[in-house]
């Protein structure tokens, strides 16, 4: 057994398989860094294991993940988002039986909504952490290395006299620039292919799709421009870091504290630096795109979402198309990628409506925007899956399933999604609890799902064919990285069913 105190291991990543193997760009995780970081300083030691650098052929075997996880502390901490949460609970249950000494924790935004059900259905859980984990994991720790109650630990779901008890949701930090850097000295940075920061916490719109906001409660926190170039300035001189995404979606909150943020930038002296950050279309106006472009943006990322009006509405957007047709043809002119995010399959979403976010993809395709469609994903934290869960009838399709849940078991080829029998035990763990793991399952995939996948075939999205994509059009969920001068280099695959934003 290590010595450590407790085995982290990460599981936030996106796997794509194709026919001839496995898509990997492992992306430097942040949330299970800086809760490393909190722990180490409270006094605990933590062995760090990124299951993303898992070599393995066959990732998501059984086997895999107990060689990945071998001899781990007395507690395993797992931490995944929602698509890999089947996998997760399964990989829990193989870690138990083989040490049933161990205390296993799940945490992640992955349970986010059905931490209860967990707990009911797997009892190889031991617990269920939510929250922010800063300040309340050294308190975990604590009360399970010294055998106290828990009941005092804030942010955690655990079953106590044959119930499941949860505690009160931790006090959110409101003073980002206190935090302690990621343990950062727990990865080798050459094995990343992306380097993501984190520049605030929580978003104050409604969007009723989103899985995000709730978790934060709505309520933003920020990290001061100063703080921001600070780390860059380090990561740049002690990894090398040429090239960083700001992987929170409201990073551009604020016309003057972008404004900021790039003028220190240009004051700091690096001047290979390029960067990348999420941005609304009714926040950023021509002076930031400026400010963002001079001091080495090169890719600025809208969700967009619709071209109609009426689901723009619908889904409290808080913008029209007209503003984002302007915004976007304005960006086109100062970046050498913009990317336009869209989601399709609303049940409120009528052909027409559909049609006219084709023509807006379309438009923006040719004005040299690169258009990336994904499939409505339902998880239980939004408010539109909790408006629809008792109205509509829910089916797991594995053939297409929305970009955030692939899983990394499934064959990508021909536009279409296939699921080898080696991996078909998941799809069957998945169908057996469709409350659990909503993302994978869709309402009126004959009537609304499937004429609408085919109409975005029809006008070039979704490519049934490899050799037709061009790396303008491709919806592949990778980044492309830049050059030195902001060229694009070719992206890890030109071809993907999925146009999923990066995963956290």
């Amino acid at each position: 057994m290590t010595t450590a105190d407790i085995t982290l291991v990460n599981l936030n990543m996106l796997i794509i398989r194709y026919k001839d193997g496995l898509e990997r760009e492992p992306h430097v995780t942040l949330g299970p860094l800086y809760l490393a970081a909190a722990l180490e300083k409270a006094g605990f030691s933590v062995d760090f294991r990124d299951y993303q650098l898992c070599a393995s052929d066959e990732p998501f075997s059984v086997e895999s993940i107990l060689e990945f996880c071998a001899d781990p502390a007395p507690i395993i901490g797992l931490s995944c988002m929602a698509n890999l949460l089947p996998f997760t609970v399964l990989a829990a249950r193989a870690l138990k039986e083989k040490y049933p000494d161990r205390t296993i924790v799940l945490g992640g935004v992955g349970p986010c909504g059905v931490e209860e059900k967990l707990l009911e259905r797997f009892p190889w859980i031991d617990l269920i952490a939510y929250g922010e984990g800063d300040l309340s994991a050294p308190r975990l720790l604590g009360a399970i290395k010294n055998k106290k109650d828990l009941s005092g630990v804030p942010g955690l779901l655990f079953r106590k006299d044959g119930a499941i008890v949860r505690t009160p949701l931790p006090p959110r930090i409101s003073d980002l620039d206190g935090l302690l850097s990621p343990a950062y000295d727990k990865i080798e940075y050459p094995k990343y292919a992306g380097y993501n920061m984190v520049t605030s916490r929580g978003c104050p719109y409604l969007c009723s799709f989103c899985s995000v906001a709730p978790v934060w409660g709505r309520a933003p926190h920020f990290r001061s421009p100063a703080s921001i170039v600070s780390e860059m300035s380090h990561l740049h001189d002690a990894y090398g870091v040429e090239l960083f995404l700001f992987q929170d979606e409201f990073f551009v909150n604020s016309k003057e504290r972008v404004v900021e943020f790039c003028r220190l930038l240009r004051k700091s002296g690096m001047k290979k630096v390029m960067w990348k950050a999420f941005a609304r279309v009714n926040l950023t106006d021509d002076d930031v795109l400026r400010a963002m472009s001079s001091s080495g943006c090169v890719e600025i990322r809208y969700g967009i979402e619709s071209g109609s009006d009426a689901v723009l509405k619908r889904t409290n957007k808080g913008f029209d198309i007209a503003t984002a047709t302007r915004v976007v043809a304005e960006a086109v002119k100062h970046f050498p990628r913009v990317d336009t995010f869209f989601i399709w399959g609303f049940p409120f979403e009528t052909m027409d409506d559909f049609h006219k976010t084709i023509f807006q993809m379309i438009s923006f395709r040719l004005i040299g925007a690169r258009i990336l469609p994904s499939l409505l994903c339902w998880l239980p934290q939004t408010d539109l899956y909790r408006e629809y869960r008792e109205k509509l009838r829910f089916e797991l399709y594995a053939d297409l399933l929305p970009e955030y849940m692939l899983t990394g078991h499934e064959v990508c080829e021909g536009g279409r999604l296939r699921v080898a029998d080696r991996h078909r035990h998941l799809f069957d763990f998945i169908g057996e609890h469709p409350d659990v793991f909503t993302g994978f399952f869709q309402p009126d995939v004959e009537t609304n799902i499937l004429p609408k996948f085919e109409t975005l075939q029809r006008h070039g999205f979704y490519y049934s064919e490899v050799s037709h994509v061009k790396e303008t059009d491709s919806c592949g969920a990778c980044s492309p990285r830049m050059d030195d001068a902001g060229r694009r280099k070719p992206a890890l695959a030109q071809f993907s069913p999925i146009g999923a934003r990066n995963p956290e």
